[in-house]
C-alpha cells in the first residue's frame, strides 16, 4: 500500500519549470481533525468589479506542487473564475506525509468547505486534471451544492490506467489498493460534467476518458482535443471551454468575460 501511495501521487515540492504564481494569494487552510495539519493554497479572485463572479475548487495530479499547475489557474481565471488551487498533505508546503486515496478526499473537502465560507451564495465549481480529476469526481459526488465539474486527462480507475501499460497484462489489478474508481462514481454527480481528453494522451488512454463519459449522467460533455497531450490540452482547448461554459453551465456572460492580463505563455 506504500509503495501504491508513492507510486500512484509522486509527492514532492517540486514546480513544473517555468511555474508562475505572481498575484496569488497564499491561503492556509486548518485541519482541526488531523492533528494541526493544514493545507497551502492559491488563491486567485477576480476583481471586486466582477461582482458574483463563480468560484472553483482545482484540484492537480501526481508529482508537481500546486506552484505547478499556475499556467492552468490563470486560463480558468481568464475564464471568470476565481480560483483557490490546494496542494494536498505531502506536497509543497502543506503538512508532511505520504497523501492516499483517503487523505486526497479530505484534503479536497476542506477546500471545498473554504470556498463556502469565504464566497457564500457564488455558485461553485470543481476542476481536476490526471489524478486531480478522480478527487473531484469523488468529491462532486459527495457534495450536494456544486454547480458543475470539469475533468481534463483523467481515468476510469488505476487498474485500468495499469492495464492500459505494457505490462498491464499481469494479474495486478487485485492487488491495488488506491483503486480511485471514478467510473463507479461518476453517474452519481448530480451537475453537469465535462470531459476533456486529449486524443494523443500518452499517459493516460483517450478511450478511458471516454469510458468515464459514457458512464456519466446527462447533462454532459465530451471534448476530445486532437494531437493533444497530457500537459497541454488545457492551453489548446479554451475554445472548447467557452462553448461549454455557455452551452452545459449556462454561463454566456462568463464565456465571453474580458481576457485578464496572464503571465507568459506555457505548454501546459
Amino acid at each position: 500500500d506504500t509503495k501504491q501511495r508513492e507510486w500512484i501521487f509522486q509527492p514532492s515540492d517540486r514546480s513544473w519549470p517555468g511555474a508562475n504564481t505572481a498575484g496569488m494569494e497564499d491561503v492556509w487552510i486548518d485541519m482541526p481533525a488531523q492533528d494541526g495539519a493544514r493545507l497551502h493554497a492559491l488563491w486567485l479572485p477576480q476583481p471586486a468589479t466582477a461582482g458574483n463572479a463563480p468560484v472553483l475548487l482545482y484540484l492537480h495530479g501526481a508529482r508537481w506542487n500546486v506552484a505547478g499547475s499556475s499556467p492552468r489557474i490563470r486560463r480558468l481565471h481568464e475564464l471568470g473564475f476565481s480560483v483557490l488551487a490546494i496542494d494536498y498533505r505531502g506536497f509543497g508546503k502543506s503538512s508532511a506525509g505520504l497523501p492516499s486515496e483517503e487523505s486526497a478526499a479530505e484534503d479536497a473537502r476542506a477546500g471545498w468547505d473554504w470556498l463556502g465560507r469565504h464566497a457564500p451564495g457564488r455558485p461553485r465549481f470543481i476542476f481536476g486534471h490526471s489524478l486531480g480529476g478522480a478527487i473531484a469526481i469523488d468529491l462532486a459526488r459527495s457534495v450536494q451544492d456544486e454547480a458543475g465539474v470539469m475533468v481534463e486527462a483523467t481515468f476510469t480507475s488505476i487498474p485500468d490506467v495499469v492495464r492500459s501499460f505494457r505490462w498491464g497484462w499481469l494479474p495486478v489489478g487485485p492487488l491495488i489498493t488506491q483503486r480511485f474508481a471514478s467510473i463507479d462514481k461518476v453517474a452519481g454527480i448530480g451537475s453537469p460534467l465535462l470531459v476533456v481528453h486529449g486524443s494523443a494522451d500518452p499517459l493516460i488512454p483517450a478511450t478511458l476518458g471516454r469510458q468515464l463519459f459514457d458512464a456519466a449522467s446527462e447533462p454532459k460533455r465530451f471534448v476530445l482535443i486532437e494531437g493533444g497531450n497530457h500537459h497541454n490540452t488545457q492551453s489548446r482547448a479554451m475554445e472548447q471551454y467557452r462553448q461549454a461554459l455557455d452551452e452545459l453551465f449556462g454561463l454566456r456572460l462568463l464565456a465571453q468575460a474580458p481576457t485578464a492580463p496572464t503571465a507568459p505563455a506555457s505548454p501546459r
